[in-house]
């Protein structure tokens, strides 16, 4: 009777996360990404490395217009890229931070309604998609979506607002 109940609890206890994995090349993490940037209603962090691919962009910018806050930091390194998609988010109006306190900002997360993760290897990139060998998770799962946010906040507090890279030219 004792290991029943003790099995009981430890079942009810214990919850599974909704977990899909996504690999690359050509494995759809592109895909998948914006397929839950596409669901967004609320709000969407993102914390990327490398940020490039014009799709993910896209479906934030299309978050942000469906009234979803989107809010990106982003590595010191695209403040110097000339292929990045920090601009484009800039000037369609999504809050965009950069993350200069580290040595490289290698986080490759969002976080979307403060329910779903995405993270992984895989960089928002053209390249991470049809190139690369990468991974890709997409965790359903509240209690962890916290603590990346949580995260998050610690990041953006110290972070600086990304001005664009037009602005750092005329300088």
């Amino acid at each position: 009777m004792r290991n029943i109940l003790f099995t009981l609890l430890l079942a009810v206890s214990v919850h599974a996360a909704d977990i899909q994995v996504y690999f690359s090349p050509k494995g759809g993490c592109t895909e998948a990404v914006v397929e839950n940037l596409n669901k967004a209603t609320n709000r969407v962090l993102v914390q990327a490395y490398s940020f490039t691919s014009v799709p993910i962009a896209r479906a934030l910018v299309d978050a942000q217009k469906r009234g979803v806050k989107v809010q990106a930091i982003l590595d010191k390194s695209q403040r110097k890229e000339h292929y990045t998609e920090a601009d484009f988010l800039l000037h369609a109006g999504v809050p965009t931070y950069i993350d200069a306190k580290h040595a490289i900002a290698h986080n490759k997360i969002m976080v979307i309604d403060s329910r779903t993760i995405l993270t992984g290897s895989f960089n928002f990139t053209k390249a991470a998609e049809e190139n690369n060998a990468e991974n890709l998770l997409v965790i359903e799962d509240v209690a962890l979506a916290k603590k990346y946010s949580d995260n998050w906040q610690k990041h953006l507090a110290h972070s600086g607002k990304y001005e664009g890279q037009e602005m750092r030219h005329r300088n």
